[in-house]
């Protein structure tokens, strides 16, 4: 669907009305934000459990009724008009709030609010979130929650197969609410075994105390272990793990065991740094960080239960 007219007009209609004057169905709107906030007819339409044709029929609908073009196709889905974008934003608030008191659980909903699907990193939603949720329990809140890397979890959050997202990073372009959720630190850490042999070197010798020391880490590419040594010690790591494990909870039990060192964030080795079986080889006046984002499936808000444990998770992660 290309522009009739520059930016995106035909000179028929304006963002607050249709061509004949008389509002928009709220059906068709709610279709258009799907669309527009998933960026494609199909995760749209997979989002509201209606088919792609039904969607790309309500889309040119509303496009009748407004008499603008709303969506150019591109090889992978679509993107927004500027009319299209002006829309949006003068409907978005109204429409989550309207979904938010009519659909399940809402002030004019019948019976239970679906479970609300949250996924991210294990590692964080085992310390971090699964210890915070009895408030939401007691509200009746029910929960389906399942772990994996960022960018396979963000492509089922636009699919719609979540609700909620902690993602690792903030996820590229503008079809997704993303806000940032809570800065993680990550330091150098060994048993106590290898301290006492290294731990003063690494303050004179920097990386270069911890060659022949076995390397413990979350992936072959090291890239936590790399960003360390980048950001720290101003140089390229050049080592090799001897041992891997897809569970930065495992590196640490595996490092708390003697194996070596590892760089795990602050959070994971808190309580094994205050009782002495994690120490720290190194503190840098600037460690690194790395900001974990919350993001929320486009439309979801229309299941009350998702504001709540967004706004839950947010406070949990900033009081921490």
């Amino acid at each position: 669907m290309r522009d009739r007219q520059p930016n995106g007009t035909s000179g028929r209609g304006a963002p607050h009305g249709g061509a004949g004057g008389g509002p928009p169905d709220l059906n068709l709107l709610r279709t258009f934000l799907a669309v527009y906030r998933s960026g494609a007819f199909t995760a749209g339409a997979r989002m509201l459990g209606l088919s792609q044709p039904t969607v790309t029929t309500q889309i040119r609908a509303l496009e009748g009724q407004l008499g603008r073009d709303l969506f150019e196709r591109l090889p992978r889905g679509v993107a927004p008009t500027p009319f299209a974008d002006e829309l949006a934003a003068r409907i978005v608030e109204p429409m989550d709030a309207l979904g938010a008191v009519s659909g399940p659980g809402g002030l004019l909903g019948e019976g239970e609010a679906d479970p609300v699907h949250l996924a991210g990193p294990a590692e964080y939603l085992a310390h971090r979130v699964l210890p915070t949720l009895a408030p939401l329990l007691d509200r009746g809140v029910r929960l389906r929650i399942v772990c994996g890397l960022t960018d396979p979890l963000l492509d089922a959050l636009r699919a719609g197969r979540h609700d909620l997202v902690v993602a690792t990073a903030r996820p590229r372009g503008g079809t997704l609410a993303a806000v940032p959720l809570e800065d993680e630190e990550f330091v150098l850490v060994a048993a106590p075994v290898w301290a006492d042999r290294i731990g003063a070197r690494v303050a004179t010798e920097g990386a270069a105390a911890l060659h022949g020391v076995p390397l413990v880490a979350y992936a072959e590419d090291l890239p936590i272990v790399r960003r360390y040594w980048r950001h720290v010690f101003g140089t390229r790591l050049t080592c090799t793990p001897a041992v891997t494990v897809p569970d930065l909870r495992a590196v640490r039990r595996a490092v708390e065991g003697g194996c070596g060192f590892s760089v795990l964030p602050r959070y994971l080795c808190e309580d094994a740094l205050a009782a002495g079986s994690l120490v720290l080889l190194n503190d840098p006046d600037d460690a690194p960080i790395n900001t974990g984002f919350l993001v929320q499936r486009p439309g979801s808000s229309a299941n009350p239960h998702v504001t709540l444990v967004r706004d839950h998770l947010i406070r949990a992660a900033r009081s921490a």
